[in-house]
């Protein structure tokens, strides 16, 4: 059994601290990289609100049953369903998919954490002025195929995790995060600011902000269900839920607030943070004549020529890649606090050495997905793609969604903690309170969709299986 009894247990300083460190794991390059081209690619404004709406209908409810997990267990997944589950059941055989899925998602975003520093330190010293998008495609490429560079920067993201972590909740994990967030929020106001005065920002701020449902309804059904699947797939993984990377805060807080209030403010921060973001890059590339929908390579190879063209333009793209090493680096430490909280409950080791065990592990598992775009670059997936799309895959459309709906059914079913049980937790403490009415609708409905999105992910890698047949 575990060292760390309730009484033990390490606690956030304050309530502040609960709300941005669990934000900072959800706000990630899912936001600031994922969410605006994906939003350029389906439309604009008219997708934004499809998002909007299945965060709230789709996301916030696992969300709430995560966190009730993490304080009514006061664990990690490692003990949490142990602490919960009814006698003789086997729910808590499904920790392990929160340990796999924690280290996948290591595997690869400590990597693109360290393009995000990388191109901070370019940006900085000048190597992204006076230059084309075909120059920065060329920067982005020579990047990615200079493994001791990569390497540079994944050590730094990996110690920056591992010291963080290793100083503890309040000293470490908590006030770097407070730091991070708070210095993103400045940067990210700077840049909107800087973004939607720029001549000609006018057409961007429609495309954002007014929705034109054409563009989502008027490629017939199929462009639809694609439309309504990438809404439902960013609202899902947008805020981490299905791994336990949120049910892990839930320990560290008190019973003060009710949880579905303080789930909303964390959604809250982590929707704001993707707004702000389509506000700084939308207006940007309508006022230089860039196209909005092109995709990963948006961020990397578009967006350094388009603040190049701006006065002041290398200030404004250190400032740009500095907050999204703060994004990347947030998910960073609370993930990594995730892995580290598993092995204290599951064995007893002692923080710090669980820190520099794990510090280790994540960065040697880390390689393969270096190593894909350079050493290892041959090494492809039918459907799928490189290592890194192949790590992606795994956590983001199979592991994420399968937690996800692991976590539902334990809150809802008798055969698990039980919906009352779940509703008493989240309910505690001042706020606002969880809806008994719409037990119906997690008990049937929910499960459905979390399976769409699950099947949705698979068709198609299957079409392109069938395609080589």
């Amino acid at each position: 059994m575990s060292q760390h009894t309730a009484q033990e247990r390490e606690r956030f300083g304050s309530r502040l601290g609960f709300i941005l460190v669990s934000a900072g794991c959800a706000v990630g390059l899912g936001n600031v990289w994922r969410f605006p081209y994906i939003t350029g690619e389906y439309g604009g404004a008219a997708f934004v609100l499809l998002y909007l709406a299945f965060l709230v209908i789709f996301t916030l409810p696992i969300l709430v049953m995560e966190f009730s997990v993490g304080r009514a267990s006061q664990k990690s997944l490692a003990r949490a369903y142990d602490e919960l589950e009814p006698a003789g059941s086997k729910w808590h055989h499904a920790k392990w998919i929160s340990l796999v899925g924690n280290y996948l998602l290591m595997m690869f975003y400590t990597t693109v954490a360290g393009w995000m520093l990388a191109f901070c330190v370019k940006g900085a010293f000048g190597q992204l002025s006076n230059i084309t998008t075909d120059q920065t495609a060329a920067i982005f490429s020579g990047m990615l195929a200079n493994p001791a560079e990569m390497l540079t920067y994944l050590i730094i993201v990996v110690l920056i995790g591992t010291l963080a972590c290793t100083a503890g909740i309040q000293k470490g994990v908590e006030r770097v995060t407070k730091v991070m967030m708070s210095a993103l929020f400045v940067i990210m106001i700077i840049l909107c600011v800087r973004a939607v005065t720029l001549p000609g920002a006018g057409g961007g701020l429609a495309f954002y902000l007014v929705p034109d449902f054409s563009k989502i309804f008027g490629n017939g059904l199929l462009g639809a269900w694609d439309a309504v699947f990438a809404a439902m797939g960013q609202a899902f993984f947008t805020m981490s839920v299905g791994i336990g990377s949120m049910a892990i805060f839930g320990s560290f807080i008190d019973k003060k607030h009710s949880l579905p209030g303080e789930s909303v403010r964390i959604a809250g921060i982590d929707t704001l943070v993707a707004l702000m973001a389509g506000l700084i890059i939308f207006p940007s590339c309508f006022a230089f004549g860039v196209e909005p929908g092109a995709g990963p390579s948006l961020v990397f190879i578009t967006l350094p020529a388009v603040f190049d063209m701006m006065p002041l333009g290398q200030l404004w793209c250190t400032l740009f890649f500095l907050f999204m090493s703060f994004a990347a680096l947030s998910t960073v430490i609370a993930v990594f606090e995730n892995i580290n909280s598993f092995t204290m409950d599951q064995w007893g080791t002692p923080r710090k050495k669980a820190c520099l065990v794990n510090g280790g592990l994540i960065f040697v598992l880390s390689l393969p997905c270096l190593l894909g775009f350079n050493v290892l670059s041959g090494v492809t997936f039918p459907g799928i793609g490189d290592i890194q799309g192949l790590e992606d895959f795994i956590v983001s459309n199979n592991l994420l969604p399968l937690g996800g709906l692991i976590i539902l059914l334990f809150c809802t079913r008798k055969g698990g903690w039980g919906f009352d049980k779940f509703l008493a937790e989240a309910d505690t403490g001042s706020g606002l309170k969880f809806p008994r009415w719409i037990k119906g609708y997690l008990s049937y409905v929910l499960p459905l969709l979390i399976i769409v999105v699950l099947v949705g992910g698979w068709i198609p890698v299957i079409q392109a299986w069938l395609g080589m047949a």
